[in-house]
């Protein structure tokens, strides 16, 4: 079976449970982003998980692009990856517990669909806590349609609950799917989830059925919701009775590129092989990153950098298995050519692809010199040390100041004969990390999820600036992308250069005189051909489906949206724009205020 007979099928199923089909959203988060990158199919519907009614309906199928960049350092294994697809089925206050894992139970097994044996499959649900009971419904339903009760696991909250994706919010149990391997158990106590590979995790369904409180209290949702996900990757795996995610098709052209180019022979080793797998994902991470119609260049900020990371721990790799050329670019050719069927945005910004990833291995090249330099400049002082031990501090200074790679850093003090203390270096590096975290944590709190009047307030205000951008820069200015918290707006568009003192005077007085105005916001719901031919900016409509939300204000602006808004302008008091910077080549970005 392939990728893409996979989701055929999976859509065929749901439209035959009068599900509707609509289009996945841009990996680019398009507006009020509590993240960097779309992590989850459930992402983009938040809105409507929250109460907001979708355009198509209660029973929703879709297919996702996601990426997972708390995964980063798990790859090379054999089932993660920071890049993949999930195939979903949504409930909007719809059906529950009983359809869903009937349902699940039905496309996995039966004949028509994926055919796995039900002897194969096991599953868990949520064992339970001091706030919320075990989900023995869940347990019964499954026992019910033939999974017989030692194949059933209660397990914690880790493992067998979603959310809320801040404080509060809407959140409850899942319930998982593996399929048994046929691998032997590790340990006596091996069971899904274990990690040893034995049971694959295929599916899971999330049954949002609580609603946790400020005050830690989880209450029952008037809105029960059922949101699940299929990675089609790992499906994919199973299908083909393959042993890792890295063995389906879309990575084998990748892998024979890499083998060629690095001379290795047919059945490299482990570490080789991980290396491989690690260059083969994180490159075409980057494809699809900077394949999205909304794609973003490399950088040191946000989703810039993060893409920057991936790019060149695709190279370092390439150096591990002796590639010394520039490779990632000829790599993505192989993603675009096995991918762009699908996914038309790969062939649609090809060259911007391309030209990207080589100027970045060339900028990682000029990198690598800055920190071999600084590591020359140190050497005499480090020769000096009785241990012959290049301090971790050092190390990890190298890294943080020049980008220079840890292993680098190792090779080099071996040629000189000392070591580093890697000891060291890892306590400086989980320091750097806990503090990148929490600074993230706060640094995207708020958004989608965060429905306070300030929130809908400076979400309104964000249409505001949008237009007014558009008029005194030109209709060239793009959104790409946007977070709100209950004290700011942030907002990205493409723009070639900074603004001026005296444009940024005239958007901030054009929106405060639609404000003065007291215009009406008015919400539409039409065709996305409608909403076009009504001049609607629709720079992330794919989100949306045939059927879209318009929000009109006024005779100013009209663009297709979410929500939520408030309901006249006068509402949103003074707007004041803090700051104008730079967000990545070609982007700019505003930070802005009401007051």
């Amino acid at each position: 079976m392939t990728a893409e007979e996979l989701r055929h099928l999976y859509f065929d199923f749901f439209i035959g449970k009068d599900h509707t089909l609509i289009q996945g959203a841009s990996l680019i988060p398009s507006e009020d982003s509590t993240i960097l990158y779309t992590p989850a199919g459930m992402q983009p519907l938040v809105p409507y998980l929250l109460g907001e009614k979708h355009p198509a309906g209660k029973k929703l199928v879709n297919v996702q692009k996601c990426i997972r960049t708390g995964d980063i350092e798990l790859v090379g294994d054999s089932s993660h990856l920071t890049f993949f697809e999930m195939l979903g089925n949504w409930s909007l206050g719809d059906y529950f517990k009983r359809e869903s894992i009937t349902w699940s139970f039905e496309f996995l097994t039966s004949g028509k669909w994926l055919g796995f044996r039900p002897q194969q499959l096991h599953v868990t649900v949520f064992g339970g806590d001091d706030q919320v009971p075990p989900d023995e419904e869940a347990a019964a339903l499954w026992e019910e349609v033939g999974i017989s009760r030692d194949r059933i696991y209660f397990l914690g909250r880790d493992d067998n609950w979603w959310g809320p994706t801040g404080n509060t919010g809407p959140c409850g149990p899942d319930t998982e799917m593996f399929i048994d391997t046929g691998k032997p158990s590790c340990t006596p106590a091996c069971r899904p989830g274990c990690g040893c590979g034995k049971y694959f995790e295929i599916w899971n369904d999330v049954f949002m059925e609580y609603r946790r409180t400020a005050d830690g209290r989880y209450v029952p949702l008037e809105q029960k919701n059922v949101d699940t996900g299929m990675g089609v990757a790992r499906t994919v795996a199973m299908m083909n009775d393959r042993s890792t995610i890295y063995d389906i098709p879309q990575f084998q052209p990748l892998f024979g590129f890499l083998k060629k180019l690095s001379g290795l022979g047919p059945a490299p080793d482990g570490q080789a092989l991980r290396s491989m797998r690690i260059i083969s994902d994180h490159v075409r991470t980057a494809t699809h990153i900077l394949g999205d119609d909304q794609g973003i260049p490399p950088s040191n900020l946000d989703r810039g950098y993060v893409l920057r990371r991936l790019i060149r721990l695709a190279v370092r790799h390439g150096r591990k298995l002796g590639i010394d050329e520039p490779f990632t670019h000829r790599l993505a050719e192989l993603v675009i050519d096995v991918e762009s069927p699908v996914h038309e945005e790969l062939a649609r910004n090809r060259r911007f692809i391309l030209d990207e990833l080589s100027m970045e291995e060339s900028r990682f090249e000029k990198t690598l010199q800055s920190g071999l330099r600084e590591f020359e400049k140190l050497l005499p002082n480090l020769m000096k040390n009785p241990a012959k031990t290049i301090p971790g501090r050092i190390a990890f200074r190298l890294y943080d100041t020049y980008g220079f790679p840890v292993e680098f850093t190792a090779e080099l003090a071996s040629e000189h004969g000392m070591t580093v203390d890697m000891e060291g270096y890892g306590k400086s590096f989980d320091r750097h990390r806990e503090l990148s975290r929490q600074g993230g944590e706060q640094k995207f709190k708020g958004g989608l999820a965060d429905n306070s009047e300030m929130v809908t307030m400076l979400h309104t205000a964000t249409h505001l600036l949008h237009q007014a951008l558009r008029e005194i820069l030109g209709d060239r200015v793009e959104q790409k992308g946007s977070n709100i918290t209950e004290k700011r707006l942030r907002f990205d568009f493409s723009h070639p250069e900074k603004m001026t003192d005296e444009e940024i005077v005239l958007v901030e007085k054009r929106v405060n005189e639609v404000i003065e105005a007291d215009l009406p916001v008015e919400c539409a719901e039409t065709s996305l051909e409608n909403a076009l031919e009504e001049g609607a900016i629709g720079l992330f409509r794919n989100k949306y489906g045939d059927k879209v939300k318009t929000y009109r204000i006024g005779d100013f602006s009209i663009e297709i949206c979410g929500g939520p808004h408030v309901t006249r302008t006068g509402e949103l008091g003074r707007f004041r724009i803090v700051k104008e910077m730079s967000s990545s080549r070609g982007v700019r970005r505003i930070r802005a205020v009401l007051e």
